[in-house]
């Protein structure tokens, strides 16, 4: 018997979001006890062997704790806000491909214009974030979001153009075809400008330090999730982990072969070198926020304008000049 198509997309959606849903407690557990090791600490031990039922624990504490809201809160926007993050930051894992073998690719969707789709899916999430800190009704929520909105929008073109150059080198849009493109030469090599044009941006488009600005404490409490609590405070936290470990999946794809190994080697799975590739990336983070001081915002802003917007469209005008030349 045949199943239906629809059936079989759900049954991988479901999956996958078990998945994910997983991977995104875990990487906050090890982010803390990376952290702890780094500042010679131990970071949660507590609860379960190693402190492996911490994220367990913090889920339910946030579900038990009492969901507040302002008098002055928009009460429709307010609570849809912290959905619209998370459902952008699960959404793009439907076309995400994983591995490959000879019955196809390991994804929900296989899309032709699949990096063109993941930017669209990820450039609506900051809705979430603009119409959480507005909703509030609250002065420190809405700079928060303002700052968020001005972020997103600086380093979102840098990294956009950074991208474009991995599709003129590798002649499609579709993530499963770049990586294919990949087989003899990583792309981090020819495009390694494009490389660490991106990583910088992805940190920022993610708000984590050193370009945490929306969420600086010192002078915005908490930036623009200062009126949340309880479960809603919850989704907006997990959609922040989320989009990292899709920038990384991003990153693992374009620049570092995804599922192909190195040096073309084929002794672990495609799965198990894009998954170490993707874990890379996770500590980069964790490294980059127990190691540097956070940038003072008028700086964040010029590093975006005057500093990677131009060494971004200069790759992009090389590139093309070489692969025009040569072709």
């Amino acid at each position: 018997m045949t199943l239906p198509l629809w059936f079989i997309v759900l049954i991988k959606s479901a999956v996958l979001l078990f998945v994910v849903v997983t991977s995104f407690a875990y990487a906050m557990l090890a982010e803390r006890k990376v952290m702890g090791w780094m500042q010679l600490r131990p970071g949660p031990n507590r609860v379960g062997p190693w402190g492996l039922l911490q994220p367990a624990a913090d889920a339910v504490k946030l579900m038990l704790k009492e969901d507040l809201a302002p008098r002055t809160a928009d009460p429709l926007l307010y609570r849809l806000a912290p959905f619209i993050s998370l459902l952008t930051a699960f959404s793009v894992y439907a076309i995400i491909p994983f591995g490959s073998s000879s019955s196809g690719i390991w994804a929900i969707g296989n899309v032709n214009a699949g990096v063109l789709l993941l930017l669209a899916i990820t450039s609506i999430g900051i809705y979430g974030v603009s119409l959480g800190g507005w909703a509030s009704g609250s002065k420190y929520p809405l700079l928060g979001s303002v700052r968020s909105t001005a972020q997103m929008i600086s380093y979102e073109l840098a990294m956009g153009l950074s991208l474009v150059g991995v599709l003129i080198v590798a002649g499609t849009t579709s993530l499963a075809g770049i990586v294919e493109a990949q087989k003899n030469l990583w792309f981090f090599i020819p495009q390694f400008v494009a490389f660490l044009v991106y990583v910088i941006t992805a940190v920022a488009e993610t708000n984590r330090a050193p370009f945490d600005l929306v969420e600086a404490e010192t002078e915005l409490v908490a930036g623009f999730h200062t009126e949340y609590s309880g479960l809603r405070f919850g989704l907006f936290f997990i959609a922040e982990y989320v989009n990292m470990l899709t920038v990384s999946c991003i990153a693992s794809l374009l620049f570092l072969g995804g599922w192909i190994g190195p040096f073309g080697w084929t002794w672990l799975p495609g799965i198990v070198w894009f998954l170490l590739k993707v874990g890379f990336f996770m500590f980069f983070y964790i490294w980059l926020r127990t190691t540097l001081p956070r940038f003072r915002y008028d700086r964040l802003m010029a590093f975006g304008w005057k500093v990677l917007l131009p060494v971004a469209t200069l790759n992009l005008l090389v590139t093309a000049a070489v692969v025009a030349l040569r072709g």
